[in-house]
């Protein structure tokens, strides 16, 4: 049996985004439930130009990355397994035949993914350059997004790609080790994708030191000995460090006239720089253009890798290992002023600073929603249809909320949804794709907290006038209680880093 499956793209709109839809469309069958193309373009822009007679779904991404453009690739079906390729691969004709039984074959054996064969196409007549070395490992690396197939649940249960990558490649092995760090299986699967070289200029491998930022947050996530884990070689952050070091003190020696010490730190730069350039140039073609352009990237690249790793050791000095993925919010005096069973759009008032918090949690990637119970509709007080407009008025004001879990239960009716049962929290979590120990829910009562840990969230209590002592002194030993929404959201944005 066939299983169900779809296709994410991320995209950048590359013209060769037009060139992988026209050779999966000259695939046989089976075509997949839905194939979602995630533009990742910052900004207004134009649609997608795409022509395709596969049944495609556009979503957008703003911007935020590949690992942001996959998840809102992948929360948005609901098929058990999702693929994954990237827009500039070419598939092997039978792709989808090839990808459905890979996936059969990873059914069969419980595994939680499937990784795909990449070919990078080598020159013929000479050896590769610095550039398309690094393009080509691909083919040889364990886990690779650029065709990788996942069981959605194990997505969720990983909590998908961590958006705090933000550019390609770590993000993949991040997601992979934490699956099977989990103790499921990732297998080989027969399936083909070749995998272009994109041009490249002088400064490219420079650029590319931009990576040791996300480096920095694998050593934080993964403890030292990550690039083991993930089939890599030890790379060369020591003696990138060792050669910068080295060009310091020399530069500093000479400027307070200590020149023994700067001759001595010179050689030892010279020395260290020529081993570096000589081995780059060694593997590559023996040309005086190849030469030239890796004397001068040679003595570029340890200084500007060591300053993007000390950067990254920075920016995720307090890195947890799994931040929140969702923030779900109660509605009345949480987002919106209080007004006793509300039925008129008109009286719909934001808290102060509530556009921006909420704002402030987009920007992050979080994803949003609203969890409220509303028992005004069970006591005749307000009809579902007055409901619907209030709270397409609070999504008009403060939205678009990600997932909207609204019960119209009255306390008596015993129902499971209604805080402080945690139905509604654990059903956003399944609207938005995400488990529910990875979200946190802000509230203004005990009930809000109590269906929060109900369900194995966290929780944020934003007490106001009506907010019981002892559900504030609760609150204190169990979850976080903040002055204002403004101050909780900043309670979750610090979790996030």
């Amino acid at each position: 049996m066939t299983p169900e499956f779809s296709v994410v793209i991320p995209t950048i709109g590359r013209a060769s985004l037009q060139r992988l839809l026209t050779a999966l469309q000259a695939t046989p069958q089976p075509v997949p439930q839905c194939v979602v193309l995630v533009d990742d373009r910052p900004g207004d822009v134009t649609p997608l130009r795409i022509d395709t007679t596969l049944p495609v779904q556009a979503l957008r991404s703003g911007g935020r990355g590949p690992a942001a453009a996959r998840n809102v690739g992948w929360r948005a079906v609901r098929t058990p397994w999702v693929a994954f390729v990237d827009d500039d691969v070419i598939p092997a004709r039978g792709w989808f035949a090839a990808l459905a039984a890979d996936l059969a074959a990873a059914d069969a054996s419980g595994a939680a993914g499937s990784q795909g064969v990449i070919d990078v196409p080598r020159p013929t007549g000479r050896r590769s350059t610095d550039d398309e070395r690094r393009t080509e490992a691909l083919a040889d690396a364990q886990w690779i997004t650029a065709d990788m197939a996942y069981r959605r649940a194990a997505l969720v249960a990983a909590g998908g790609f961590d958006e705090r990558f933000p550019r390609a490649y770590r993000e993949d092995a991040d997601l992979a080790l934490r699956i099977t760090e989990a103790g499921r299986q990732i297998v080989p699967g027969s399936r083909r994708c070749t995998h272009p070289v994109a041009p490249a200029t002088w400064a490219s491998s420079v650029r590319a030191q931009i990576g040791n930022r996300d480096n920095a947050l694998m050593r934080r996530k993964h403890g030292p000995y990550w690039r083991t884990r993930v089939g890599e070689g030890p790379g060369r952050t020591r003696g990138h460090a060792a050669t910068t070091a080295a060009a310091s003190i020399a530069l500093g020696s000479m400027v307070v006239r200590r020149r023994k010490t700067a001759a001595a730190a010179a050689a030892v730069w010279t020395a260290l720089t020529a081993d570096f350039t000589a081995r780059r140039f060694w593997r590559g073609p023996h040309t005086s253009a190849e030469l030239a352009r890796m004397l001068v990237t040679s003595v570029l690249i340890p200084p500007v890798a060591v300053a993007h790793r000390l950067a990254g050791e920075w920016a995720f000095r307090s890195a947890r290992r799994d931040p929140p993925l969702a923030v779900l919010l109660d509605r009345d005096d949480t987002i919106i002023v209080d007004e006793p069973y509300l039925n008129d759009p008109a009286g719909v008032r934001p808290v102060p600073g509530a556009a921006r918090a909420l704002r402030q949690l987009r920007d992050r990637g979080l994803l949003l929603a609203v969890v409220t119970n509303q028992s005004g509709v069970a006591k005749g007080l307000i009809s579902p249809e007055q409901l619907e407009a209030v709270n397409a008025r609070v999504d008009a004001m403060l939205g678009p909320f990600d997932s909207w879990q609204v019960c119209v239960h009255d306390a008596a009716d015993g129902c499971a949804c209604r805080k402080p049962e945690p139905g509604m929290v654990l059903a956003a979590a399944e609207s938005l794709g995400v488990d529910a120990g990875r979200c946190v829910l802000i509230g203004d009562t005990g009930g809000d907290v109590n269906a929060a840990l109900a369900a194995r969230a966290r929780a944020v209590l934003v007490p106001t006038d009506r907010t019981l002592r002892h559900e504030i002194a609760e609150a204190r030993s169990r979850a976080a209680v903040a002055a204002s929404l403004e101050q909780a959201v900043a309670l979750v944005l610090r979790e996030c880093r």
